[in-house]
């Protein structure tokens, strides 16, 4: 039996996303380290951007803090695409990174209600309050503040309402925003504070309802991307891509705010 739920649950877990080469330019596809909270959105991207040039991406996402440390290490990726510009910043200043890159989307949250839960979401968040109050909380998720920029907004957002240290011990952690969302959706809490863009994705909007959080309740959610060193001529297209219209048009369906508008 089809089980949307399930579907979903596979395709947040599925991190690492690989196209099929095209040619035999394609056949070490460059490959792109992308927050989690792009996932959808890049996905799509990524096939246009194939079926326009012809050229094929590696995606993998995950949270930008691990990444950031990845590359450090070492790691083979030619595109970093940030959640927190902070970490490209970072990068570039020791030199990892051809240059400081540019902005591409600023962020937003939302608390989010799987189906048949009990709370109620709206954006200032009375109705999680009143849920605490009526201990109808036992499990909510959001990112790990410790490494996932999604997280530490919904932790900036939560304390702005005073829920902060009553919410603490319900909380349950994902290792980036996609898995937060896969644990606000999958009916094992009673709801948490995902990315907007993932909410937006019809497989994720029909488990549940959502509110927008006030983006003056915490600090925003600035993306960067930068090229890293030995970024191919491939990836470099990818980049070029980004800041193209068709890409910004999907940017835009996915909830994301786009430089210079």
């Amino acid at each position: 039996m089809w089980n949307p739920r399930r579907r979903l649950l596979r395709s947040l877990c599925a991190l690492v996303v690989t196209r099929p080469a095209i040619g035999a330019a394609a056949l070490s596809p460059p490959t792109i380290a992308a927050a989690s909270d792009l996932k959808f959105a890049l996905e799509e991207i990524a096939a246009r951007f194939r079926q326009d040039t012809g050229q094929t991406v590696r995606l993998t996402f995950g949270s930008s803090g691990n990444f950031a440390r990845q590359i450090e290490q070492g790691a083979p990726f030619a595109l970093f695409m940030s959640a927190d510009e902070e970490f490209v910043l970072r990068l570039a200043e020791r030199g990892l990174t051809l240059d400081r890159g540019t902005l591409y989307a600023v962020g937003r949250i939302v608390l989010f209600a799987p189906l048949g839960s009990p709370l109620v979401p709206d954006g200032q968040l009375k109705g999680l309050a009143a849920a605490l109050r009526d201990g109808a909380i036992t499990r909510f998720a959001i990112a790990n503040p410790e490494h996932a920029p999604y997280g530490r907004r919904a932790e900036e957002a939560l304390r702005h309402a005073g829920l902060w240290d009553a919410l603490r011990p319900h909380l349950v952690l994902g290792e980036n925003i996609a898995q937060a969302a896969q644990f606000a959706t999958s009916g094992s809490t009673q709801g948490g504070i995902i990315a907007y863009s993932l909410a937006l994705a019809p497989q994720v909007a029909a488990l549940g309802r959502f509110a927008l959080i006030p983006s003056d309740w915490h600090e925003p959610l600035r993306q960067r991307m930068a090229l890293l060193r030995g970024a191919d001529a491939t990836a470099r297209a990818f980049y070029e891509y980004l800041q193209r219209e068709p890409a910004r048009a999907v940017m835009r369906k996915y909830g994301f705010v786009l430089p210079g508008e």
